[in-house]
């Protein structure tokens, strides 16, 4: 949802900040590794339970993962690796900050729950990204769930900033993984529709002329 509607009203801004970053000789790539960097910065600050200090670095870092796609799209400078690099860092950058928090947790007393949650909460970030890469190699484009990883990341800086980490970790645990559920509805539909499309096919004439 985040992901449809936030990309419309951040696509300009983010544009005219990509400019500026090229006149800089910024290179995407360049803001994607920084962008790392300052995530592993900040699963540290997390792991030692300074959480607000987190989530102001964790927001920081997130504007880099936004800007390095930006930089690349206006000013043509997309590559293969660049988009395979920037997407395996991705998933590196949510699995520290979830194992950074788990961390916290597993030294904390009273904080059992939290501490099973964010493990729930890896398992499902993880499937939806699964979902997507292997739909992308049977051919077919999926992209759909409800809590994406922009809607994973504002609702984790909104926790670490009030507190209220145990509902928001609920609430991400479970739509996670109802995310990953739809993607395997969504594929599910979209081929059992193309099969019987596919049966209905006048087989064709495969004797040379």
């Amino acid at each position: 949802m985040l992901s449809k509607f936030g990309r419309r009203i951040a696509t300009g801004p983010a544009e005219r900040i990509a400019r500026r970053l090229q006149a800089w000789g910024v290179t995407p790539n360049g803001l994607t590794y920084t962008g790392f960097g300052l995530t592993v910065l900040t699963s540290v600050v997390l792991a030692e339970g300074h959480f607000r200090w987190g989530a102001l670095l964790l927001a920081v870092a997130s504007v880099f993962d936004t800007l390095d796609g930006t930089l690349a799209r206006v000013t043509s400078q997309t590559s293969v690796f660049g988009a395979f690099i920037d997407s395996t860092l991705d998933r590196y950058s949510e699995s520290v900050i979830l194992l950074a928090l788990a961390y916290y947790y597993s030294r904390s007393s009273g904080t059992r729950t939290e501490l099973v949650l964010v493990f729930v909460i890896i398992v499902g970030s993880l499937m939806v990204s699964y979902t997507r890469a292997r739909a992308e190699g049977l051919d077919l484009k999926v992209s759909g769930g409800w809590l994406q990883r922009p809607e994973r990341v504002v609702l984790l800086i909104l926790g670490l900033l009030t507190g209220w980490m145990q509902p928001i970790l609920w609430i991400m645990a479970i739509f996670t993984n109802v995310s990953a559920i739809q993607r395997i509805y969504e594929v599910y539909w979209r081929t059992s529709r193309a099969e019987p499309e596919a049966a209905r096919q006048p087989p064709g004439d495969n004797h040379p002329a």
